[in-house]
């Protein structure tokens, strides 16, 4: 049994690709409900007036910032539309921290480690989608990194769920503490 999850004010929110693109996609697990348990966790986090940040993927318009590594399985050959990477407009708010990733991890190549560090966070929510791609290798960047990490499981998806199932029951475990959108916000509370 572990200890009763305990927040404090060096704890940040970071959800990552909670965008139009990204959300339009077919996922395990209904979009709209990660969307909407992100939204009341960024609420929580705003109310406390701790870190939210919300990172978004997104490429060059003339997509030479694409990810060019030979593999079985590429990603887009050309950058999406703008909108792709749009943050719905009841998920942002001003004062976010936005970070623009350009590969999986929202470390790589962006100021995300900067940004933290200069706020003092140690812990990190994480929530997103998906799963397998962009919260696990933003996760396992940020324990290398030090950070503690709490995943929102309700606040994640993956397009497979069975990719969701072995992230969070083989890797997060290892690395963080897995709870619930209604269990991190208690642990806000208290």
């Amino acid at each position: 049994m572990t200890d009763t999850l305990t927040l404090d004010s060096s704890t940040a929110l970071v959800l990552i690709d909670l965008q139009n693109g990204i959300l339009s996609l077919p996922t395990a697990k209904p979009s709209s409900e990660i969307l909407r348990n992100g939204i009341a966790l960024a609420e929580a986090f705003r109310a406390r007036k701790l870190p939210v940040v919300l990172v978004k993927v997104a490429w060059s318009p003339d997509g030479g910032d694409l990810p060019t590594t030979d593999v079985d399985r590429p990603g887009p050959a050309t950058a999406p539309p703008a909108a792709f990477s749009e943050i719905p407009a009841e998920l942002a708010v001003l004062g976010d921290v936005v970070v623009t990733k350009r590969h999986w991890g929202a470390f790589t190549g962006t100021e995300l480690d900067l940004q933290l560090r200069r706020r003092g966070i140690h812990r990190i929510v994480l929530g997103g989608i998906s799963t397998s791609v962009g919260v696990e290798s933003t996760a396992r960047t940020a324990w290398e990194h030090s950070y503690s990490l709490v995943f929102a499981e309700d606040a994640t998806a993956d397009t497979d769920a069975a990719s969701h199932a072995h992230s969070f029951g083989k890797i997060f475990p290892r690395i963080g503490r897995v709870s619930t959108t209604a269990e991190i916000i208690a642990a806000l509370s208290a």
